[in-house]
């Protein structure tokens, strides 16, 4: 479709002993992770809840439901990839992304580079978009 739309997507989770922290599908050292029922990656469940509001298309809870044991533990781009093929399927394509991250910790600029290219690469889309 030619519409040029924008979306908006938030998530938080609690940090937690004893889970991964991933953010943006890049498992990050750190001693407390985000808890939820996926991989908790809460840039990912923002960005396809955005993607899938520009989209009209709803949310992240009506299509991947944590009430869903499909979901379980699952994989964030998973998700997303999904979210790209639902965009794709009803006409959509993405022109751009822009995402930020608040935390006092950790230090999210290490990691940015895979962070991105892990979007990129989800996404189709040049890292440059």
């Amino acid at each position: 479709m030619n519409d040029i739309r924008v979306g908006q997507g938030f998530d938080v989770h609690a940090l937690v002993e004893g889970r991964p922290l991933i953010i943006g599908g890049v498992k990050i050292p750190y001693p407390r992770g985000l808890l939820g029922h996926s991989d908790a990656d809460v840039l990912l469940h923002a960005l396809t809840d955005a993607l899938l509001g520009a989209a009209a298309l709803g949310d992240i809870g009506r299509h991947f439901p944590d009430t869903d044991p499909q979901w379980k533990g699952a994989d964030s781009r998973v998700l997303l990839r999904a979210t790209v093929k639902l965009l794709s399927d009803a006409g959509w394509r993405i022109g751009n992304i822009d995402c930020t991250i608040v935390a006092e910790a950790p230090k999210i600029a290490p990691h940015a580079a895979a962070i991105c290219a892990n979007i990129a690469a989800d996404l189709g889309i040049d890292i440059g978009r």
